[in-house]
């Protein structure tokens, strides 16, 4: 997966609002802005990953993005996390990815369920003649 360079353009505008002194506190960063890191392409990264704000709905883009393209077949919300932590960062992102991904009834639906086993083997009778 890949981030669009429209959607980076959107990412880097928003970042730079998020970073503003009047919206630090609503990003919810607890300090973590201090490891940010700017790179060539003047956009924030935290460990090497995009780091996403709140700002513009940039979040629900890129959500909107790993679900719905056409080379994801709408993944469950650990695939969509592991896939989107390669690229992106936010705070309590695996939270905000299993809440978006449980909106969608058919994708919960379509989805294989996976079930216990019913219990312990049981070993069927054995019969005294051949054709019994």
């Amino acid at each position: 997966m890949t981030i669009h360079s429209n959607l980076n353009t959107r990412i880097r505008e928003a970042q730079l609002d998020a970073l503003k002194e009047e919206n630090v506190g609503e990003e919810a960063l607890r300090g973590m802005d201090k490891h940010f890191e700017l790179k060539d392409d003047r956009t924030c990264y935290f460990m090497n990953r995009i780091w996403v704000p709140k700002f513009g709905n940039n979040r629900s883009l890129v959500m909107d993005e790993a679900h719905r393209s056409r080379y994801s077949v709408h993944p469950g919300s650990d695939k969509m996390y592991l896939d989107l932590k390669k690229l992106c960062w936010w705070p309590n992102m695996k939270a905000e990815i299993a809440t978006y991904v449980g909106k969608f009834l058919t994708c919960s639906k379509v989805k294989a369920k996976h079930q216990k086993p019913s219990g312990l083997l049981q070993q069927p009778e054995i019969p005294e003649w051949k054709w019994e």
